[in-house]
């Protein structure tokens, strides 16, 4: 893993976004800036981090850790779902198909947890006991195991907006996706989760819930898009301790960015009003949970590219020029 002096110096140099004017149609996600070419899409994963539907922070090697895990996930997941994926032309990029995104998030989840005010423990604390279609049994506690995984489908936010929790039916219903096509995304969301349980497992690591996106291209085939259990769709728990955090009533031990989400929960931010002031050693910790997320679950080591990151991806898309 790199050393804490290498991620403080990267500090300076983390990827805020990019604007590139040949590279094609831009749009700015939250973490990710596309640009489309016809049937191709490049996205460049920045160093930005999303909680609470908002940019929070800027994490030193972020976008290289998030594209690195990106690539081993959906190469070991090809064989359940297709995907988008062309080419990895720099360790922030991705070059894809362009697909018209289905406008529904596949939430799948095998613990019940959560710290805001949508989460799924959150609105069991409150006494909901239908989540998005799911029964839920009556005396489960904080951060519990799900006698089976549920999906818990979400409507894909506009820029200023909160995505909005429903069910498969009520997504039919809107017009969302079709009969067919919620089945279909159905399986792809619980056998990709269920392989993403086993890998993990494999490496100490409890997959507690992720969220998938899916996209149609040219042809109208669906197929995974975006990214795949990473720690910014994902959150993740190391299996050693949890039953031992469970028994002593404590909150288990994370490898993602729930570290920072809590910090923020514990200076009374919960996604409203302005950001707190973010110290160096919290942003230096949060990136340290990312590549030790990504070098738990994949078996590799994060080995990094330290320095300018702009001028190294403008060098690599340069065969992408329009």
């Amino acid at each position: 893993m790199l050393d804490r002096a290498t991620i403080a110096s990267q500090i300076p140099h983390v990827l805020k976004g990019t604007n590139f004017a040949n590279l094609g149609e831009y749009y700015e996600g939250k973490v990710r800036d596309n640009y489309t070419q016809g049937d191709r899409r490049i996205l460049i994963t920045t160093d930005r981090l999303s909680a609470f539907d908002r940019i929070i922070a800027l994490i030193p090697f972020k976008g290289e850790v998030l594209n690195a895990m990106t690539k081993f996930w959906f190469e070991n997941t090809k064989d359940i779902c297709p995907n988008y994926i062309e080419s990895y032309p720099d360790p922030n990029v991705i070059v894809g198909k362009q697909c018209k995104p289905v406008m529904l998030e596949m939430i799948v989840r095998g613990y019940i947890t959560g710290s805001t005010s949508t989460s799924a423990w959150t609105n069991y604390a409150n006494g909901v006991r239908n989540l998005c279609g799911n029964t839920l049994p009556e005396g489960l506690v904080k951060n519990q195991r799900l006698p089976e995984p549920i999906i818990t489908p979400s409507t894909k936010a506009a820029h200023g907006e909160h995505d909005a929790n429903l069910s498969g039916i009520e997504a039919v219903e809107r017009g969302l996706v079709t009969m067919e096509e919620w089945q279909q995304l159905s399986q792809y969301a619980l056998g990709l989760y269920m392989r993403g349980v086993e890998v993990a497992a494999r490496q100490g690591v409890i997959l507690v819930d992720t969220k998938y996106e899916f996209g149609r291209d040219a042809s109208g085939k669906i197929m995974i898009i975006d990214e795949i259990h990473t720690p910014d769709s994902s959150r993740f728990w190391i299996a050693e301790t949890y039953a031992e955090k469970m028994a002593a009533g404590q909150e288990p031990d994370n490898i993602n960015k729930e570290y920072l989400r809590l910090w923020l929960s514990n200076q009374g931010y919960v996604g409203e009003g302005e950001i707190p002031a973010i110290p160096e050693d919290v942003l230096i910790e949060t990136a340290m949970k990312y590549i030790q997320a990504f070098e738990m679950i994949t078996g590799q080591t994060f080995v990094g590219n330290p320095g300018e990151v702009l001028p190294r991806i403008e060098e690599n898309l340069k065969p992408y020029a329009l």
